[in-house]
């Protein structure tokens, strides 16, 4: 009985530590060229520089360097705000097959860029931190489908992300 008590106390234990681990998991793999393009934010855990956003989008180009170009914009105060923007660069993580990026918008600044979810077919994303401090869920469209939107918040509150914290992008400005 002893042995046994002892077995169940060791596995609790590993199974505890193993629950206490917060950080995201990054999808397999990401086929940056396949990545690349224009990406909608369909809602995020709002950060101080995307105050007051409405149509916010993030574009991905690659460059010859290895490098991706990340253009992140948005119309500042209303949907015919002016136009806000910030152009940074990004880079894989060795060892991450691209799932997990370096983007720098500040020398010599910079942050984690998590790809923990991904479409088969590159039509929207999960983007996060190792400390699930950061959240976007991004689509390929303005409007994301209210079912992979509900599926997404309802797999992402069970790994453990505060997904109340999650604010959706006004989205319905016209170019």
């Amino acid at each position: 009985m002893k042995n046994f008590n002892l077995i169940v106390l060791v596995a609790m234990l590993l199974f505890g530590c193993k629950t206490m681990d917060k950080s995201p998991t990054a999808v397999g793999s990401v086929e940056l060229n396949k990545y690349a393009g224009l990406w909608y934010d369909i809602a995020s855990f709002p950060m101080r520089f995307q105050k007051g956003c409405h149509c916010t989008s993030a574009e991905y180009t690659l460059m010859p360097d290895g490098y991706v170009k990340v253009l992140n914009r948005c119309r500042k105060g209303s949907y015919q705000g002016d136009w806000s923007s910030i152009t940074g660069k990004a880079s894989g993580v060795e060892g991450s097959n691209n799932t997990k990026l370096k983007v720098q918008f500040f020398w010599p600044f910079k942050g984690d860029y998590w790809i923990v979810k991904l479409d088969d077919d590159y039509q929207w994303a999960v983007v996060s931190a190792p400390k699930k401090n950061y959240l976007w869920i991004l689509s390929r469209n303005r409007i994301m489908d209210d079912t992979i939107y509900n599926h997404l918040i309802t797999t992402l509150a069970a790994e453990g992300y505060d997904t109340g914290k999650l604010i959706k992008t006004p989205q319905q400005c016209k170019e």
